[in-house]
């Protein structure tokens, strides 16, 4: 039977890490080159509906999240019309992402989608 042997180093275990400046400049920039290869990805219906929002890239421990603003509920409908093409195309640069649709503030909840949920948006669609 074998042995497994854990080490335990009470210090190290529970002390939340600092990210250093240097950590978050790679982030920083890691989030500015997915963007532009999304933005550059897209073709010209998306660019243009991208132009008329606030939209960045951002990441946390578990996925990159693609952000969008919406300044008014026709722009909003318009984004989640184009989601799964969008989705399609965030996927194809990180495989683990998700796209959060955010409406005008007071104009309801934003919608959030994971990329590796396309296929039932897709099929809800089609």
């Amino acid at each position: 039977m074998a042995r497994y042997m854990f080490c335990y180093n009470d210090d190290y275990d529970y002390r939340p890490m600092q990210p250093s400046s240097a950590d978050i400049i790679l982030r920083q920039q890691l989030e500015h080159s997915i963007s532009k290869y999304f933005y550059e990805a897209c073709d010209r219906t998306i660019q243009s509906l991208l132009s008329h929002c606030r939209w960045y890239v951002t990441s946390d421990a578990s996925a990159m999240t693609l952000v969008i603003e919406c300044p008014d509920p026709v722009t909003n409908w318009r984004v989640l019309q184009q989601i799964v093409a969008m989705g399609t195309l965030l996927q194809s640069i990180v495989s683990s992402a998700k796209i959060r649709v955010c409406p005008p503030e007071s104009q309801g909840i934003p919608f959030e989608m994971r990329v590796d949920e396309i296929a039932v948006y897709r099929d809800m669609a089609g």
